[in-house]
């Protein structure tokens, strides 16, 4: 079967489809992302591959929010990149290729390497993801430790429906901040001043 006829792959029951086979990052590079039903957007862990729904509007609006700071913050003020849903290699062999929903690198890993696929090498410093309906907090924080493992230093899990932030790092328990607390700043952005509350309004 051709990667690219998803219309017939095989869906696990989950919180997101898992097609039953090993990919690569050049066989999820190639894959439509508009099917006869609808848009799509995939993401690789260990080479099972994960068909998403696109994101809602809520989701979109705070995605977009925490960019602008981050931009606004960070890369304007020549501390690095920021990203918005984009593509990450996070291991190969097998391959494991995540779409943060809005990450930033800062100076000390640029310049940025990209596969030959087009997808992020460089690591971010910081990778935050905001959660969908289909994602359990318990899923995310999972994914957060992928993250960490492979050398993100920070990671924001951003949950609409608490309107909380939780924070995690390397060998540290996870924090949860909400309301007007502002956010801690990660490491290569030290002197961000951004509240939770501002994320979501």
């Amino acid at each position: 079967m051709s990667t690219a006829d998803t219309t017939s792959l095989p869906i696990a029951t989950s919180s997101f489809g898992i097609v039953d086979r090993v990919f690569t990052a050049a066989d999820l590079a190639a894959l439509p992302e508009d099917l006869p039903s609808g848009r799509v957007y995939y993401e690789l862990e260990m080479g099972k591959l994960a068909i998403m729904s696109p994101p809602g509007e809520s989701h979109g609006y705070v995605q977009s929010n925490i960019g602008f700071f981050l931009k606004l913050q960070g890369q304007h003020q020549g501390l690095g990149r920021a990203y918005t849903e984009t593509g990450i290699v996070i291991s190969r062999n097998p391959d494991t290729v995540y779409s943060a929903d809005v990450a930033f690198i800062g100076n000390d890993r640029l310049p940025v390497r990209r596969s030959k696929e087009g997808y992020l090498e460089t690591i971010p410093e910081l990778v935050v993801e905001v959660r969908s309906k289909n994602n359990s907090i318990a899923e995310l924080s999972r994914k957060a430790r992928t993250y960490l493992a492979a050398g993100v230093l920070t990671v924001w899990i951003v949950d609409e429906t608490s309107r909380t932030i939780t924070i995690e790092e390397p060998d540290a328990a996870p924090k949860v901040v909400g309301g007007d607390e502002p956010i801690p700043p990660p490491a290569a952005i030290p002197e961000l001043e951004l509240t939770v509350a501002r994320v979501f309004d």
